[in-house]
């Protein structure tokens, strides 16, 4: 039986080849995220590794707890206990560290990486050991600074040149000294590092006389515990604690590789798909396979062999044929990991050197992968042929499906079906990510009820196809039958195509209807010209608004200052606004009362006033950090969106118990509008600081959708190689039909039919299979795009449906160009079909 397996895969190379192209690239998908992940978690390892080169062992400040109601303390990390980290025996040396947000401009004036990357930090001495110099000298004073070889390649500053920058306030203009090279992750992300020299950079990042972090380097021969444990001796135990480079460093490599685990689980999703889809490839293959030998199995049963010995022998074909696909994709996914790496670095997100890294697990999971799947899918249509009768080899009948398995294959996806759409109605009167499981749990419920009732739907949806068809004659009514002959064939080909399709419409539905929201969200609740806030996300000074306020054409400002309080017990979030101009600035729609701040009223949310059971004219208590208690009234309780919410009070109330008070945003109202022309003047009002972003609506809005944006992006890129592996399908199951179909074409051929009209009916019939699985899938995508949008709605107020038509059209006719180039290759060969041949042939 093995002799006649491997003998079966020889005879059958090019029926074959694309069961091995699908299982090949489902294998490619998961080989190569195994490869670009791993690659990626050991360079940014030994990368942060590098940066702990210069660190034996940290020593950090301790936090000392407050007696009563007062506020901890921290202890400083003063000159004085660096020069004593150093004088221990085992050191080497100490660093003084400090750190901080710098934000740096390009030339064009915009700032250098997003403002989390963008950091300063201190040169030690005369030489630091932690950034060699590339060229320069070392910085003296605030009117001189390094910076890093990446930042200088990337936007062409050199030695001598004159920057713009800032830190926390004005903007400063020193020049640079110096260019130095570094391991820093947040360079190599596309980020800046800044430095100065030590009391400058002190001054500048709020450490004057201190620092963040003291780095001590071991002497050789001495091991970083026994430096640590003369630290520990040697330094104060209740002011400072200390930690090994050797414990950072597998810290850090523990929360890179838990970082990674997220991306990876997320591509292997997607690589799940693109072989799930393959299974109906595989399936649909080894059926047709074994329907074509159904005299040849039915008379290996009549010399003797077993029902387990066929499905063996169907067996040892699906795994010769995995194991095949599984060492190509192997190699083709070492390539897909390159290819990854490379991408990254053409969107701006460069990784850091290393080699491609192909571990053992790799090798076992991509094998483990391509034979499992096969050898699975393959196990139906094997069970299949053990059952076939030996009287069968007498005939060239093949067993046909009988009444009660197509019932009970019917009832079977109809219970399916009405499960997951129960489920996932169910899902959409849930909370939140309370609905998340069972939504999953229905959506896969109904798409697998959907598979199995395939073939049912495939009668009245291709019959509506009809009145088209008639319009190409002979070849169209031929098309249209051959469509519906083998239902089962149809549907498993036609499913492929619409599961990719179901996923595809669903996250265009939901990100369209996202993006419609974010945008009434910004229109509808914010009145205000223009939105400033730090580009780190961190607090403004407050003589942001004092500038504003004094610039041409602003007619209103509001700070949204940030605070907490105690109110029954209970921390809750307070926002600091200008009562006074709040209201031309907004425009919440009110549940109850109306939106007046100032003095003693208050308005507030409806979580919280439904929290505390507030309503229009409630009294409350604020107890403050300082103790201060004020009693505030609630004048109306508002509809909070993603942008405001909590607890709205006047600055008043606040600025009496913050020592600093800092702003999250600025609101603006401008006499002119918004336009570029207005933009530019707030922006050079404000020095043209590169830490300060200015934004109007729409900027607002385009920022909190571009991470649905490059989602959705990244999901079409990932999803098309399901779509791919569809078309391989529907190629297959063509290249199938137009070899048993062989007799057939060639008597259409003789009795009159040419050339031209077989590729047209074999063309046709493509072109019907890849709609019916796109309109299934346009239907379960919509219905799915508006059941998880019915999720976000419970705590999204401006959520709003919206169906994409668009793009569902182009969808739509990218399915028929499936449909059309599939049938390109099956097409040409079944006209170049040698009629009489054909004729004779069994």
């Amino acid at each position: 039986m093995f002799r006649t397996a491997l003998r079966n895969v020889f005879a059958h190379k090019a029926r074959l080849l694309m069961t091995v192209l699908a299982v090949m690239l489902g294998v490619a998908f998961v080989s190569g995220t195994l490869v670009f992940t791993n690659s990626l978690s050991q360079a940014l390892q030994k990368q942060s590794a590098k940066g702990f080169d210069h660190v034996d062992v940290a020593v950090t400040g301790k936090w000392k707890e407050g007696e009563g109601d007062k506020t901890g303390e921290y202890h400083e990390l003063t000159r004085e206990l660096v020069d004593d980290s150093a004088a221990v025996p085992g050191a080497a040396r100490a660093i003084g560290v400090v750190q901080g947000f710098t934000a740096l401009a390009d030339k064009d004036g915009k700032l250098i990486g997003n403002g989390f990357q963008s950091q300063g930090g201190n040169y030690w001495g005369a030489e630091d050991p932690r950034y060699p110099l590339v060229s320069g000298r070392v910085p003296k004073g605030e009117g001189e600074i390094l910076i890093d070889s990446e930042t200088a390649k990337r936007t062409g500053y050199k030695v001598g040149d004159t920057v713009r920058m800032s830190i926390d306030g004005p903007v400063l203009e020193p020049e640079i000294t110096g260019v130095f090279t570094t391991d820093d992750g947040n360079v190599a992300a596309g980020g800046s590092l800044t430095l100065f020299d030590t009391p400058t950079a002190q001054k500048l990042l709020g450490r004057t006389g201190t620092f963040d972090e003291i780095a001590v380097k071991a002497k050789d021969g001495v091991s970083d515990t026994e430096l640590r444990a003369q630290l520990e001796k040697a330094l104060p135990s209740d002011a400072v604690e200390t930690t090994t480079g050797t414990q950072l460093a597998d810290d850090q490599a523990e929360a890179i590789a838990a970082s990674m685990s997220g991306l990876k689980q997320g591509l292997l999703v997607f690589a799940g798909i693109s072989l799930f889809v393959g299974t109906f490839i595989i399936a649909n293959t080894f059926t047709m396979l074994v329907a074509q030998r159904t005299r040849e199995l039915a008379l290996m049963r009549a010399v003797g062999a077993s029902r387990r010995q066929v499905t063996r022998s169907v067996l040892i074909e699906a795994f010769v044929v995995g194991a095949v696909a599984a060492v190509v994709g192997l190699v083709a996914g070492v390539g897909i990991g390159a290819g990854l790496r490379s991408l990254m670095g053409t969107l701006d997100a460069p990784m850091p050197d290393g080699p491609l890294v192909i571990t053992p697990g790799t090798v076992v999971s991509a094998f483990a992968v391509g034979i499992l799947v096969t050898m699975l899918a393959a196990w139906l249509p094997g069970r299949r042929a053990a059952k076939i009768p030996p009287v069968a080899a007498m005939s060239a009948l093949h067993a046909q499906a009988t009444t009660k398995s197509l019932v009970l294959r019917n009832t079977l996806g109809a219970l399916f079906s009405a499960a997951g759409v129960a489920v996932v109605l169910a899902a959409t009167t849930m909370e939140g990510s309370d609905g998340q499981a069972p939504m999953g749990l229905g959506a896969v419920l109904l798409i697998v009820g959907v598979f199995i009732l395939t073939p049912l739907l495939s009668r009245p949806l291709i019959a509506a196809a009809a009145p088209v068809l008639r319009v190409f004659g002979v070849s169209g009514k031929l098309a249209r039958q051959n469509s519906v002959r083998n239902p089962r064939r149809t549907a498993a080909t036609a499913s492929a195509l619409m599961i990719g399709l179901t996923l595809i419409t669903g996250m265009t539905v939901m990100a369209g209807s996202l993006q419609k929201s974010i945008d009434k969200m910004a229109a509808s609740a914010i009145e205000a010209d223009y939105v400033v806030s730090m580009a780190n996300g961190r607090p403004l000074s407050s003589d942001v608004e004092k500038e504003l306020k004094r610039a041409d054409g602003v007619i209103a400002t509001s700070p949204m200052r940030n605070a907490y309080a105690g109110v029954d017990g209970q921390d809750e979030y307070l926002t600091g606004v200008n009562g006074a101009t709040i209201g031309q600035l907004t425009d919440f729609p009110m549940a109850q009362g109306a939106f007046e701040v100032g003095g003693t009223r208050a308005v507030v949310d409806e979580d919280t006033a439904k929290s505390h059971g507030w309503k229009a004219g409630s009294a409350f208590t604020l107890v403050r950090e300082d103790g201060a208690k004020r009693k505030l009234t609630v004048s109306g309780v508002y509809q909070a969106n993603e942008l405001v919410r909590g607890i709205l009070v006047d600055t008043a109330v606040l600025d009496p118990h913050e020592s600093d008070p800092a702003d999250m945003m600025v609101m603006v109202k401008t006499a002119d509008g918004a336009s570029d022309a207005v933009k530019d003047a707030l922006e050079k009002s404000l020095g043209s600081n590169p830490a300060i972003k200015v934004q109007d609506k729409q900027d607002l809005s385009n920022e909190i959708a571009k991470m649905f944006t490059l989602i959705l992006n990244m999901v079409y890129g990932l999803l098309a190689m399901a779509v791919i592996v569809a078309v391989l399908g529907v190629v297959n199951t063509l290249a199938m039909s137009v070899f048993e179909r062989s007799q057939e074409i060639g008597m259409l051929r003789a009795i009159g039919l040419d050339r031209r009209g077989i590729k047209r009916m074999v063309r046709l019939e493509s072109l019907v299979i890849s709609l019916f699985g796109a309109v299934l899938g346009l239907g379960l995508g919509v219905f799915f795009g508006w059941a998880a949008g019915e999720l976000v709605g419970s705590r999204m107020a401006t959520y709003e449906l919206v169906l994409p038509w668009a793009r569902m059209g182009v969808f739509l006719l990218l399915a028929a160009v499936v449909g059309v180039l599939a049938a390109l290759w099956p097409a040409r060969r079944a006209a170049r079909l040698n009629m009489l041949q054909a004729i004779k042939a069994e």
